[in-house]
């Protein structure tokens, strides 16, 4: 009840003001919250995405797929899944930095013009796919953040307005990294579908050209080796010539 005092007011009873005052204590968060929040953390996955490539890139190293230059494909797997099984080991090991240049030469000597540029087309969709993949989910949100310098918000610009065309522009371009180019999407705001339609489109002829020297290699004379090989070294020099004349705009801005 409420006592009245001589002013008029009342004066509530002790149990009713601790009760107003009652202020509400989160519940303290399990252990098992407190790890989950840890490894689902931006940098957290980052590190996994680190641990990934280097696990790759330890195997090659281990394996050697470079030997199938010399050793040839192994006899225990011919025909379709010789070049299935090309095709998707093509793809784990280019998210790994192997260059392709080496695994487009040796799908032509292995397998043929024509299925050798099918093996390595769709090996190069698949490592596409996956690096753009792996960057998405474990390395976007952290990395995202650090662009800061001009160069790299340029190109984050690019990418993230005008996917398809810039990815087109850059598979054409020799001079570009395939992994580099990967995570760069992958950082990117691009979607998925222009990425990959544009890494299709834009390395045929790359891959065309490699593809045709590796299977024409035994006769280095015949027009059709020679012509491979101007179609690999010419875009290069143009890439490099392009590269010098237009290296002033990569220097930052005083």
């Amino acid at each position: 009840m409420l006592d009245a005092n001589r002013s008029g007011t009342a004066t509530a009873s002790p149990r009713v003001a601790a009760t107003e005052l009652t202020v509400a204590v989160p519940a303290p968060t399990s252990f098992g919250a407190r790890c989950t929040r840890v490894l689902l953390s931006p940098w957290s996955r980052l590190s996994l995405l680190v641990a990934l490539l280097a696990a790759a890139a330890a195997s090659v190293l281990l394996f050697e797929p470079q030997k199938l230059m010399t050793q040839g494909w192994p006899p225990q797997v011919a025909g379709t899944t010789a070049v299935v099984v090309f095709a998707v080991a093509y793809g784990l090991i280019t998210v790994a930095f192997v260059p392709r240049p080496i695994l487009n030469l040796a799908a032509g000597a292995l397998f043929g013009s024509a299925p050798g540029m099918g093996a390595a087309m769709a090996g190069t969709v698949l490592g596409a796919w996956l690096s753009f993949a792996l960057g998405r989910m474990l390395g976007q949100e952290a990395l995202r953040p650090l662009l800061r310098g001009r160069l790299l918000k340029a190109a984050d610009s690019q990418f993230s307005r005008h996917g398809f065309r810039s990815m087109l522009a850059v598979r054409l371009f020799p001079g570009v990294p395939f992994w580099a180019a990967n995570y760069a999407a992958a950082v990117s705001r691009m979607r998925c579908t222009p990425f990959l339609v544009a890494t299709a489109l834009g390395s045929i002829p790359n891959v065309a050209a490699y593809v045709v020297a590796g299977a024409r290699a035994s006769t280095p004379t015949s027009p059709v080796f020679l012509i491979s090989v101007a179609a690999i070294v010419v875009p290069a020099v143009a890439g490099a010539v392009l590269a010098w004349q237009k290296r002033h705009h990569l220097r930052p801005r005083r």
